[in-house]
């Protein structure tokens, strides 16, 4: 299996977005940017912040597409034919409205579920074989509340479970960068599950 050699968070850059569902991406890409002790620079050629960190040894690229959610692929594809990065060695961070809040999925491939970011990546990269890190953060109910709901901040309970699901994926980020994709996943998964058997009852 390929290491991962570019992590990219998904969001919509300016102020009024930075806390809302939609731009979770972000927030674990900062976090990591800011544990490796890494600015995340603009660059124009990459349409996007962009950084290179080093854990455990290894080399990653971090980036942060500014193009807006549903252009994400221009960035994306800029950096990684630029450090002839392949599909399968790039991650992508998103939110994602199939899984609960604080619910965190990793896999590879897939449909883009709706997803403009996804969608233009997969464009942009003329595969949908790369690696996606799901960030659970709920749905409305209702489909048609869907924009509403993503453009606005998470309630308290639901931030403090997303901030604990970015904490658990921090501890597959040494086997992703080693390439154990296979290993990442089922420690992710076995966590995330433990997290939510444990997780007390909602009161009336």
């Amino acid at each position: 299996m390929s290491p991962i050699k570019l992590i990219v968070g998904l969001g919509n850059p300016g102020a009024e977005y930075a806390a809302t569902r939609h731009n979770a991406g972000f927030w674990w890409v900062d976090q990591l940017a800011r544990d490796a002790g890494v600015s995340l620079r603009h660059d124009a050629k990459f349409h996007g912040l962009a950084g290179r960190a080093r854990f455990t040894g290894h080399e990653v690229w971090l980036l942060e597409p500014q193009t807006y959610m549903n252009k994400s692929g221009l960035s994306v594809v800029a950096l990684a034919q630029f450090y002839k990065i392949l599909p399968n060695e790039i991650l992508v961070v998103h939110d994602e409205l199939d899984l609960p809040a604080g619910e965190i999925k990793l896999k590879q491939g897939g449909g883009h579920g709706g997803h403009n970011g996804l969608r233009d990546i997969g464009t942009h990269l003329s595969t949908p074989n790369y690696w996606r890190l799901r960030i659970g953060i709920g749905h409305p109910g209702e489909r048609n509340e869907v924009v509403n709901f993503v453009l606005k901040p998470p309630r308290k309970e639901e931030q403090a479970a997303i901030d604990d699901a970015l904490i658990r994926a921090h501890h597959i980020l040494p086997l992703l960068l080693a390439g154990d994709t296979g290993a990442a996943m089922q420690k992710l998964h076995t966590d995330d599950s433990k997290t939510r058997a444990h997780k007390p009852a909602p009161k009336d």
